[in-house]
């Protein structure tokens, strides 16, 4: 048995409900379809959280960037996140052909509220949204279509407890440099100084849009 096996735990939605339940408002502002208001903020938001699980319930969360409006809103119920060159391990992706739901959550600098969209996924290699999502003259390869079940608006409260986007409360050096971070890790026999040449600024910027340019 573990060492926090014997903690108290919550094993019934009748158990979790006595920490609290939703108001009516709350509960109900839940939309099946994306409204105008729901499109503005996405093609707003330069960075969007991927949620995914697979058959047996491994989870991952993967964050995709690109310019604001880099996500498509196809339509109202229907929605297009371009997938662009990183690391190819796709651990969602392949959570997503076992299981195809995923969960988003839209971000959009310095705003504490979020956007939460819900739904059923797939990959695909091509469609003719593709060309909209051209970037420094480089078409993605491969998208995530997410069909919309759900879609709201969370509140404000989690950015307001963390102060995320407070510069005076950032401290960035509280933590040690990627680089040491990855020689403890991942890249033991690697030097120092290896790992941050690989990581300056220029050369990352010059490996986000990578392969052939579209003419």
């Amino acid at each position: 048995m573990g060492r926090w096996d014997e903690l108290p735990v919550v094993r019934s939605v009748a158990e979790l409900e006595q920490f609290g339940t939703p108001e009516p408002i709350a509960r109900d502002k839940v939309e099946a379809r994306l409204s105008d208001v729901h499109a503005e903020w996405i093609g707003g938001s330069p960075l969007v959280f991927v949620g995914t699980s697979s058959a047996n319930g491994h989870c991952d969360v993967s964050p995709k960037g690109d310019p604001p409006g880099f996500v498509k809103v196809l339509d109202e119920v229907t929605l297009a996140i371009p997938e662009r060159s990183g690391n190819r391990r796709m651990d969602g992706f392949r959570n997503l052909l076992e299981n195809p739901y995923a969960g988003l959550i839209f971000v959009v600098p310095g705003r504490p509220e979020t956007l939460r969209v819900n739904g059923r996924a797939r990959i695909v290699t091509d469609g003719p949204f593709f060309d909209e999502m051209i970037v420094r003259s480089h078409r993605p390869r491969l998208a995530l279509v997410v069909d919309v079940e759900e879609a709201f608006f969370h509140c404000p409260k989690a950015f307001a407890r963390s102060s995320t986007w407070k510069p005076e409360t950032w401290n960035p050096t509280a933590i040690r440099p990627y680089a040491e971070i990855a020689r403890a890790l991942w890249r033991q026999g690697e030097s120092l100084e290896s790992i941050e040449a690989r990581n300056r600024p220029e050369v990352l910027d010059a490996q986000l849009y990578p392969g052939p340019a579209v003419d």
